[in-house]
Formats: structure tokens, sequence, C-alpha cells
């Protein structure tokens, strides 16, 4: 594979990883401002809230990271960049939403998760497809494509 195939997908990794610091630098700074020392994680709830925010985050960013790479490489970069910008973008929105209050992580959580599963999904297909076509010799990506009218018959 070429570099120009993947180099979107690594700009949206990038772009995770700078949120996953970003989210970091807030608990920094929300256990200054309500002095909380390190290892505590408990303190005021608004505290609590934030580091909260950021631990969910952290667990799923490995989840994001394969799903985005495998549905980028074995079904489509385009695709995986999209759904991977939407969760960075439902995640951000989730933890601000945390961090003023634990009902306002609902509707982002909702909507990260469902980006998640379509980025998974994709993973999936990709594979399955490519499985396929390596040992089947069945190219099922091609054929998808051209029942649903995306390509001319070839």
């Amino acid at each position: 594979m070429m570099l120009e195939q993947v180099v979107l997908l690594g700009a949206v990794t990038l772009l995770g990883l700078l949120e996953q610091a970003y989210f970091s630098l807030k608990v920094i700074y929300a256990r200054r401002k309500y002095s909380v020392s390190p290892p505590a994680t408990s303190g005021p709830p608004e505290f609590e809230r934030i580091f909260r925010a950021q631990a969910n985050c952290s667990e799923y960013f490995p989840l994001f990271v394969f799903s985005l790479w495998l549905a980028g490489v074995f079904f489509s970069q385009a695709l995986a960049v999209l759904f991977g910008l939407l969760y960075l973008y439902g995640r951000y929105q989730y933890f601000h939403g945390y961090a003023a209050s634990a009902q306002g992580r609902l509707e982002p959580l909702y909507f990260s998760a469902k980006m998640l599963w379509v980025l998974i999904a994709l993973a999936g297909l990709g594979v399955i497809c490519t499985l396929t076509q390596a040992y089947l010799g069945l190219d099922l990506l091609h054929s998808f494509s051209h029942a649903l009218g995306l390509t001319e018959h070839t």
C-alpha cells in the first residue's frame, strides 16, 4: 500500500492523539482547580466528571484506532476518515457534555458509539471481502458496488 493511500488515516489518528492529550490536560487543570492530588481519583463532582470523561475516552481509543485503520485499509480510506472524524467530534462533545453534567454525556455518547460501530462494521466487511477475494477469487466489494449501481459492469 502506498503512502498516499493511508495519509488521511494517519492524519485522523494524529488528530485523535491530540484530542486524547487535550483531555489529559483538562484533567491536570481540574486537579489543580479542585485540589485533587494524584493518585486520588475522587473529589468534587465537577472533578470526577472530568476525570471519568477522560478515562472513558482513553478506554475506547484503542478500539477506535484499530477499527479506523482496518476500515481504511480493507474497505475505504474515505469512509473510514469520514466516520473517524465524526467519532472524534462525538467524543469531543461527550467530554464537554460530561464535564458540564452527567446527563450531558448521553447524546454524544450514543452518537460516538454509533460511529464506532460503523467503523467496526466497515472493518469487518472489508476484511471478509479481502479474504474471499484472496482465497475464493470472489470480489465481493466490486459485486456489491455493481449491484448498488455504484460502478459499471466490467
